[in-house]
């Protein structure tokens, strides 16, 4: 969707609810909104993620299950985007300041406080004609590790290398082959 249109698509809106589901759309769709700015939508691919979420500390430290914030992984073709109530439940002013990156908490009240989903970037993205079904894969025991790496370990989560040959064909179908699952084209491709 050309960005023109999204703006003033939003702008249309003036609030409330619709913003909100219109924001989780345009966010699950890989465009964002743009530097920090919640009302203000532009062009997929920003630098960085909004909020500089520490995956080692939470996962790692505290953790912390990965469905607590890909809430829909167990039953969805999709993971989830963690919804700034998520956040909020443990940062709420005086539970977890978050000692070491207090700026970063500010910035998750900051979008509570305004009603705003946290415009979280896409990380993971197959190609358009592969399908990967989130919940096929948790129903069978393929743990989160298998494919996004060691998350518990790693800091803020950054694009993968195309040239690793993860999130490939030839990546996916030794997993099915090691694990006897289905390599009918149907299975992952439209």
């Amino acid at each position: 969707m050309p960005t023109a249109l999204m703006k003033r698509l939003w702008l249309a809106t003036g609030g409330g609810a619709v913003p909100a589901l219109l924001a989780v759309f345009l966010v699950g769709c890989g465009q964002v909104p743009e530097g920090g700015s919640p009302t203000e939508i532009a062009d997929a691919g920003a630098e960085s993620q909004p909020i500089q979420f520490p995956h080692d500390t939470h996962a790692g430290q505290f953790l912390i299950n990965c469905q607590y914030c890909h809430f829909s992984a167990e039953r969805s073709v999709d993971a989830g985007i963690p919804p700034v109530a998520t956040c909020i439940g443990c940062h709420r002013e005086g539970i977890v300041d978050g000692r070491n990156s207090p700026e970063e908490v500010a910035k998750v009240r900051d979008y509570y406080d305004s009603g705003t989903p946290i415009p979280w970037r896409r990380i993971y993205k197959v190609a358009d004609h592969v399908k990967f079904p989130h919940m096929r894969h948790v129903a069978a025991e393929v743990s989160c590790q298998t494919c996004h790496g060691q998350v518990q370990e790693m800091g803020v989560l950054e694009e993968m290398a195309p040239e690793s040959g993860e999130l490939r064909m030839g990546w996916c179908v030794s997993c099915h082959l090691e694990r006897g699952a289905s390599r009918d084209c149907t299975v992952c491709h439209y």
